[in-house]
């Protein structure tokens, strides 16, 4: 007996990349500290695994945060579907400020999924969505387009055609 020719593929697209927060001293007079993410980029080996500064005026301080992955998930479709479709289609990058040093912040993951960042967002955390690059689009849309079949809509029968009993 032959194998078969067409063997499910159990390696999911990746890529990895960086993440640059932004960190604003004073910002006005409510808040000593005001974070935000300001660039996702692809991750090059020359970043190591630690965090740097990469400038720091006194006023405000940018910091590469290297070395995220990011896999896509066939769950995970329709998020990248409804993102695609958005009109404008972004990273979203979840976040923390250090409990102990509100003076830290640091991004925790980053996902191109709706879905996923509503999620978090739910969970009340911190998500900020940056610009996905036009090459990127175009990668997320060729997988999703393969592996992604939206649900047929369905048409709703108006609630004058339902018995009384029926109506919600």
């Amino acid at each position: 007996m032959q194998a078969s020719a067409h063997v499910p593929s159990t390696v999911r697209p990746a890529l990895r990349v960086a993440v640059v927060m932004e960190r604003e001293a004073n910002p006005n007079q409510w808040e000593a500290w005001r974070f935000r993410p300001v660039e996702v980029v692809p991750h090059e080996d020359v970043f190591g695994d630690a965090a740097r500064v990469l400038r720091d005026d006194g006023k405000l301080q940018c910091t590469l945060h290297p070395g995220f992955s990011f896999e896509l998930f066939r769950d995970e479709g329709e998020g990248y579907h409804l993102n695609l479709t958005s009109g404008a289609p972004v990273w979203f990058v979840k976040w923390r400020i250090d409990d102990e040093d509100p003076s830290r912040a640091w991004p925790e993951t980053v996902s191109l999924s709706y879905n996923e960042a509503g999620r978090w967002l739910d969970a009340q955390e911190r998500v900020d969505n940056l610009p996905l690059a036009p090459e990127l689009v175009a990668w997320l849309q060729a997988w999703t387009d393969e592996h992604y079949r939206p649900e047929p809509k369905q048409r709703r029968r108006p609630q004058s055609f339902l018995a009384p009993g029926q109506r919600q």
